[in-house]
């Protein structure tokens, strides 16, 4: 997948933030016929993930994934349809996610230096993907300047940057597959 320039980041931003609800809500709602599965994953796995520690951070992570969503609507064009690219696709995606993710889940019994290790290990994975750089540091810093002006659990924080971080790699994984399909 191409990275963005500056200039496609900063008007599909405007694009994102332009939107009024019932745009807003038209958008969401495409998403969710057209994705239902990563819908749920991101609205109702990860959001939760990061409410058991804050609310009010898990309700930015919401926010920060409605600007995801319409910065690749806004850059790549339409979303690509969860049946077009095949539930294998979806599930091998998934299962590369899942062994490190398992780590951010509440209640799993797991050593606290496992824990940490899997954690960073994926965060550092992310960032060095080099997926859309200029929109993780845009989400990045949008975060540290919630956290600024309201102080929140490290850890909570630390869940909402690498979820945010896993949305980019999903939607760049998404359209990369919807792409070569295409070409196919």
């Amino acid at each position: 997948m191409r990275e963005l320039t500056d200039r496609e980041l900063y008007q599909a931003l405007q694009y994102a933030k332009s939107q009024d609800e019932n745009a807003g809500r038209a958008i969401l709602q495409q998403f969710q016929t057209e994705q239902p599965a990563l819908a749920q994953t991101i609205f109702g796995v990860f959001s939760a993930l990061i409410a058991d520690k804050d609310r009010n951070l898990a309700n930015l992570f919401m926010d920060l994934c409605f600007d995801v969503i319409c910065v690749f609507k806004h850059a790549f064009g339409d979303l690509p349809d969860q049946r077009v690219l095949s539930m294998e696709w979806l599930q091998n995606t998934a299962a590369l996610l899942d062994a490190e993710l398992q780590a951010f889940m509440p209640g799993n019994q797991m050593d606290t230096k496992f824990r940490d290790k899997f954690q960073n290990r994926f965060t550092e994975r992310l960032i060095d993907s080099n997926s859309q750089p200029d929109l993780v540091k845009f989400m990045d810093e949008t975060i540290s300047e919630y956290v600024a002006e309201s102080p929140t659990d490290p850890d909570a924080l630390r869940t909402t940057r690498t979820m945010i971080f896993v949305v980019i790699q999903l939607f760049c994984a998404m359209y990369d597959q919807a792409e070569r399909l295409a070409k196919a």
